[in-house]
């Protein structure tokens, strides 16, 4: 691993005016709202440790006000829109974001680290889901049913959307993360109330400001900014919120379902994750290796389905720790501007105070630190950077194999045969994702099947397809992103009957 020698971005003119601009207020009913309380917070550039820009700190009634907002929209002209309408209106907002890419991309980077070499590479997954949201909004149906009673009785089922949809959106990712909840509520005629990572919350206000702008009606996307405990807790325990939209911890995801039971709202929750990825004795390893380490390293290890026990079969564990270490000399840490790098910090200083003490934890254990795990000086001494780090001797019974660090944090566990490495997969709280690399068929769909997760990858990792979907069981939730089941908790099923 190496530092860059800085490549700047220069911001475009757009980016430059937003980020510096003096505050941020929330967004609701179409415009700029300060909060009720005058009260902000500060929100830190990762890549410098500098205050990058001030956001309305939200409370209870800046979510009364956007949640009164998003229910005024759901039952006014929004609610007469028609499939085809909020089909259009979704391929407009795919024209505007692909025209913006640059400048949402430019804000995300100075906002949450990532770097924009990265960020450019989500391009085509944003499209997709404005294209599968698209599709969706013509899509939904009910059916005419055959039915037992006496009588010329017809029966059949509606589909109609719940209505007012709070979404809560972590800080790894949000400037793609919130059209999972965005397109699913432009598709379906649904509204929402939106409340940003406090750590990251400049992409998500742009955008709702560039879907007003393309066309978006008033009210339909709000956005409140603040504190999870504060602006977030109010958003979960509304009475006249109708879902819920969780992505980030699995501890918060627990407060969510409690304040979910003030009116029984429905949840779609992905939470934590500890994944397993099994790297087999027949594995092509020149794929193996790259994939196994960035199924880890990639958003410097701040992605939910991490595959942070790579379980290498005994056999080859020495030559997948050799071609690892040399893989790891390509990577390139540095700013998130820095259009050099492949790698940028960490999101905040408590993670990283988190991750270093993940690091000691792993060593007092009786791990092996291979390589890294130490802040980064030097030109980056003033950002939250830590060396992406190895660990070798570990046995799934450590913290480091059991709890999440959510940091760029690798810990290889050997084993003997598939059976024992789907054990030692299983043998975890969490389910939401994993992988096995095998060239024998066989071997691979045998961990497959074993492996209780609610994504599994064979020879590659992190593929996410709309089409598809994607969830969590176990202590990683409940409810899928993507596929026909993600419409659906956007919508209820009504039956009817006509007596002829």
């Amino acid at each position: 691993m190496t530092t860059t020698t800085q490549q700047p971005v220069a911001l475009c003119d757009q980016a430059q005016r937003y980020l510096f601009q003096e505050a941020h207020d929330h967004f609701i009913d179409g415009q700029g709202v300060p909060s009720a309380s005058g009260q902000t917070i500060a929100t830190v550039n990762p890549s410098t440790g500098e205050v990058l820009a001030n956001l309305a700190a939200g409370d209870q009634a800046d979510v009364d006000r956007a949640v009164q907002a998003a229910r005024r929209a759901f039952t006014g002209t929004w609610s007469g829109w028609t499939p085809y309408e909020r089909q259009a209106l979704l391929r407009c907002v795919a024209d505007v974001l692909d025209a913006r890419f640059e400048e949402l991309i430019q804000i995300e980077a100075m906002d949450m680290g990532a770097p924009v070499s990265r960020l450019r590479n989500t391009k085509p997954a944003m499209m997709k889901m404005l294209s599968f949201f698209a599709s969706q909004a013509t899509n939904i149906s009910g059916e005419t049913l055959m039915n037992g009673i006496p009588g010329p009785v017809a029966t059949m089922t509606l589909k109609a959307p719940v209505g007012v949809i709070g979404g809560i959106i972590p800080w790894n990712g949000p400037l793609n993360s919130q059209f999972w909840i965005i397109g699913a509520v432009l598709a379906s005629g649904c509204t929402a109330v939106l409340k940003p990572s406090e750590d990251a919350s400049l992409s998500v206000l742009r955008v709702a400001q560039i879907l007003h702008e393309a066309g978006v009606p008033e009210g339909v996307v709000n956005v409140v900014t603040g504190r999870g405990s504060e602006a977030g807790h109010a958003l979960a325990a509304h009475p006249d919120v109708d879902r819920i939209a969780f992505t980030g911890s699995t501890q918060t995801g627990r407060s969510i379902i409690e304040a979910s039971t003030v009116n029984i709202k429905k949840l779609q929750l992905e939470l934590g994750g500890k994944s397993a990825d099994i790297v087999c004795a027949d594995a092509d390893l020149d794929k193996a290796v790259p994939g196994a380490a960035m199924g880890v390293f990639a958003n410097s290890g701040q992605i939910c389905f991490a595959g942070t026990r790579v379980l290498v079969q005994r056999p080859i564990v020495d030559e997948f720790t050799s071609r690892l270490m040399t893989f790891m000399d390509t990577l390139r840490v540095g700013r998130s501007l820095d259009e050099a790098a492949t790698l940028g910090p960490l999101i905040s200083e408590a993670q990283l105070e988190k991750v270093l003490s993940y690091i000691e934890v792993g060593q007092d254990a009786g791990a092996e630190l291979i390589r890294g795990g130490e802040r980064l000086g030097g030109d980056l001494s003033s950002g939250y950077f830590v060396k992406p780090a190895v660990f070798g001797g570990v046995t799934n019974q450590m913290r480091i194999a059991r709890e999440e660090i959510f940091g760029p944090v690798l810990s290889i566990l050997p084993f003997d045969d598939v059976d024992e490495a789907v054990a030692i997969a299983n043998d975890s709280e969490y389910g939401l994702g994993g992988a096995v690399w095998a060239q024998n068929l066989s071997t691979a769909l045998r961990a497959v099947r074993g492996v209780h997760t609610g994504t599994m990858w064979v020879n590659c990792y992190g593929h996410i397809d709309p089409m598809i979907g994607f969830g969590g069981t176990k202590m990683s939730g409940y409810g899928s992103k993507g596929s026909s089941a993600h419409m659906d908790t956007y919508l209820y099923t009504k039956s009817v009957y006509i007596e002829i």
